[in-house]
C-alpha cells in the first residue's frame, strides 16, 4: 500500500519534468520560447520542449497556428519585429508606443486587467503587472510561487495603460 501513496508524488514530479528542458536551450532559441511561451498552454510547452533538436523546435513554432482572424504563425509574431526590438522584448524593456503583443511577449499575463471607461480611444484597457526588485537591482515580473521572491528587496506594481492595442501610459504604483 505504500507505493499508492507514491504515485501521486510521482506524477506531479513527471508533470514537470519536461520544463527543466528550457536550460537545454541555446540564447536566441530560449528568446524566442521566452517571448512566445505566453501564447502556449501547457502542453503546447511541453510538446515544444520534449522535441530534440532545434530544429524540430523552430518548425513546431513556425507551425504553430495562432487563434484570431486572419490566423498568424507564432514564429512570425516574434520575428515581424527588427532584432533590436526582439532584445527589449526578451530584456522586458516595455514602453509607450508598444503593441499589447509585445508587452505579452516581455511581461507575459497581467495580474489584472480591466477595461477602461471614458477614454477616446475605441477600446480602452488597464493592466496591472507586479514585480519583484532583487538585491542586485535586477527586476523581475513576479510569479506567484516564485524560487526568487523571497530575495526580494522591494515588490511593486506597474498600471499599463492601452488605448487601441498602443500602450499610452506606463504608471508605476
Amino acid at each position: 500500500m505504500r507505493w499508492f501513496a507514491a504515485v501521486p508524488l510521482l506524477f506531479a514530479l513527471s508533470a514537470c519534468s519536461w520544463e527543466k528542458r528550457v536550460k537545454h536551450l541555446d540564447d536566441a532559441e530560449f528568446d524566442h520560447y521566452y517571448a512566445l511561451k505566453v501564447y502556449m498552454d501547457d502542453a503546447e510547452r511541453k510538446a515544444y520542449l520534449k522535441l530534440k533538436t532545434r530544429d524540430e523546435r523552430d518548425k513546431y513554432l513556425q507551425a504553430f497556428e495562432m487563434p484570431g482572424t486572419p490566423p498568424r504563425r507564432l514564429w512570425d509574431l516574434f520575428y515581424q519585429f527588427d532584432e533590436h526590438i526582439r532584445d527589449k522584448i526578451v530584456a522586458g524593456e516595455v514602453q509607450e508606443g508598444w503593441t499589447v503583443e509585445m508587452m505579452m511577449m516581455a511581461w507575459g499575463n497581467p495580474k489584472q486587467s480591466k477595461r477602461l471607461t471614458g477614454r477616446k480611444a475605441v477600446r480602452s484597457w488597464s493592466y496591472i503587472y507586479k514585480f519583484e526588485e532583487q538585491e542586485d537591482g535586477a527586476v523581475l515580473v513576479w510569479e506567484p510561487g516564485s524560487k526568487t521572491e523571497y530575495k526580494a528587496v522591494r515588490l511593486f506594481e506597474r498600471e499599463v495603460i492601452v488605448d487601441d492595442d498602443k500602450i499610452v501610459e506606463i504608471r508605476k504604483r
